[in-house]
């Protein structure tokens, strides 16, 4: 089985759609991921403030890096977001998902998104645990 900080590094590896957005891994252990990313101008809405997608979008892949790290594949069942404040083309964002409770198939974690050190956006998701395990071959 793959060790869990190389984890959300394969997973980055194999996920376009994250590697578009910018995002990098900061800091990994089991159960918990943080990651980063900076708002670009093609990210901006007709307001000229970021999509509320893309937010989502850093938190959800921070969600599924962390469930990940236990070392087998887990899929989200269930996810929703709060958008605190709205969010500027430059500005630099952390997300860092934390498992909150893991049980045998089911895993419950919490990603707060910050510019700095302050909270724009709370995610919660649910998870689903397969009992297939990452491997270095995957």
């Amino acid at each position: 089985m793959l060790e869990a900080k190389k984890i959300p590094i394969k997973m980055l590896s194999q996920d376009a759609f994250s590697q578009w957005l910018g995002i990098e891994v900061l800091e990994v252990e089991k159960g918990r991921c943080k990651l980063a990313m900076t708002i670009r101008k093609e990210m901006l809405n007709s307001m000229n403030k970021a999509h509320g997608g893309i937010s989502y979008s850093l938190a959800d892949t921070a969600f599924g890096f962390a469930a990940n790290t236990h070392g087998k594949y887990a899929v989200s069942i269930e996810t929703s977001i709060n958008h605190i404040e709205a969010l500027n083309e430059g500005d630099y964002l952390t997300a860092e998902s934390v498992i909150e409770k893991v049980n045998n198939k089911l895993g419950f974690n919490i990603v707060e998104v910050k510019r700095g050190d302050e909270l724009v956006a709370l995610f919660k998701g649910v998870v689903y645990r397969t009992s297939k395990d990452w491997e270095e071959k995957d």
